[in-house]
């Protein structure tokens, strides 16, 4: 851990990482087409911030970078349904399948999970199907029995495969009263172009910008582009409720990163390229699969609880990055201060503030050079 002096204690108070935020600058629906939202320019050697538009990211590029991207793709992970046999209300967010825990014949999901009832085992629920039958849960571990407080289900069928589920957008996006067109819309706009490998509860939105043009032209600078993957859950969007953000403890996410891609990394770092990290997400799979002192990523599926914030540990892995504008107080932005610098990014934040950038997963983009 890096030592603060004491004029730089403050970066480890959550209260640091509060900005104010007009509310119509959270974005609720994405630009079109993706590449033309706008783009930050941070530059961290100089301190400049200037203005353009994601299309024109490849300018800033060569063949001296290699850029990594997080191939993951959003389940339907939200369930709406009721408690059985009372009729209450129940949300859950599924998060990671757990076969380990399974029976023949049983589907078991660890995920969050909301109810006016005590979420203790034998709890049980239904949510409705397409056919007007309804898929049966039933809680195999309570919330207080994780640190995390988050719940096991266990199902007949599995609920990614019977068509009960709804892409869990962020809760500050409204689309209760949207038309049907607007949320199947959705399907498409809140994952990324390269999304493959499914897995995740929430989009690695820095992705959201990309889209074919853009990685063409990203190709014709000779710069590389490889895929990691992180499926993003808890650990990326759960807030933090401790002043001391030491204190917070990060759940769980898995991780792969294949063989080529490690050694990829490997040789492009000892060539002296550089390394640029396409969202938060991609920044902690590299930097959980780093070693400093050698200068070589390995390959592997894991799980990491990494948390980086200001004070705590560098990021060595990435060397640039593009990232979205994220909530006040979320580890994220503790993640971009820590790599940019705090005062820079306060600053960057500001600018952002003042010049109506949009805000969030449907907002608007940074990159810092």
């Amino acid at each position: 851990m890096s030592p603060l002096s004491m004029s730089d204690s403050h970066l480890r108070l959550l209260s640091s990482y509060d900005f104010e935020l007009p509310p119509e600058l959270i974005a609720q629906s994405p630009v079109v087409p993706r590449d033309h939202s706008r783009l930050l320019v941070v530059d961290r050697a100089s301190g400049k911030i200037s203005h353009r538009k994601f299309f024109e990211l490849p300018e800033f590029l060569d063949a001296n970078d290699l850029l990594v991207a997080n191939n993951t793709r959003v389940m339907r992970a939200r369930l709406l349904g009721t408690r059985e046999p009372t009729g209450g209300k129940i949300e859950m967010l599924l998060l990671q399948r757990r076969p380990e825990l399974e029976s023949p014949g049983d589907f078991c999901w660890e995920g969050a999970f909301h109810s006016a009832a005590r979420q203790t085992p034998g709890l049980l629920f239904s949510i409705p199907k397409p056919d007007g039958t309804r898929l049966e849960g039933e809680l195999i571990r309570g919330a207080s029995d994780s640190a995390s407080g988050t719940v096991v289900a266990r199902f007949k069928v599995d609920p990614l495969l019977a068509d009960v589920g709804e892409l869990p957008l962020p809760h500050y996006i409204e689309r209760k009263s949207a038309p049907a067109s607007v949320r199947e819309e959705d399907e498409r706009t809140y994952q990324t172009i390269y999304a493959s490998k499914i897995g995740s509860a929430a989009a690695p939105t820095a992705g959201l910008h990309f889209t074919t043009e853009v990685i063409g032209e990203i190709a014709k600078r000779g710069a590389r582009w490889e895929e990691v993957t992180l499926h993003v859950g808890l650990g990326t969007f759960r807030p933090v409720k401790t002043e001391e953000i030491e204190s917070h403890v990060m759940h769980e996410e898995r991780y792969a990163v294949s063989e080529k891609t490690a050694r990829s990394l490997t040789e492009h770092r000892a060539r002296g390229g550089r390394i640029l990290g396409v969202g938060t997400t991609s920044v902690r799979t590299l930097e959980s699969i780093y070693d400093p002192g050698t200068r070589t990523y390995a390959a592997g599926e894991r799980g990491t609880s990494i948390f980086i914030y200001p004070g705590g540990r560098k990021i060595e892995a990435v060397d640039r990055l593009v990232t979205n504008f994220h909530l006040p107080k979320s580890t994220l932005l503790m993640l971009v201060s820590t790599f940019a610098g705090y005062d820079l990014m306060k600053e960057a934040y500001r600018v952002a503030v003042r010049e109506r950038y949009r805000f969030f997963s449907y907002g608007d983009a940074m990159v810092i050079l």
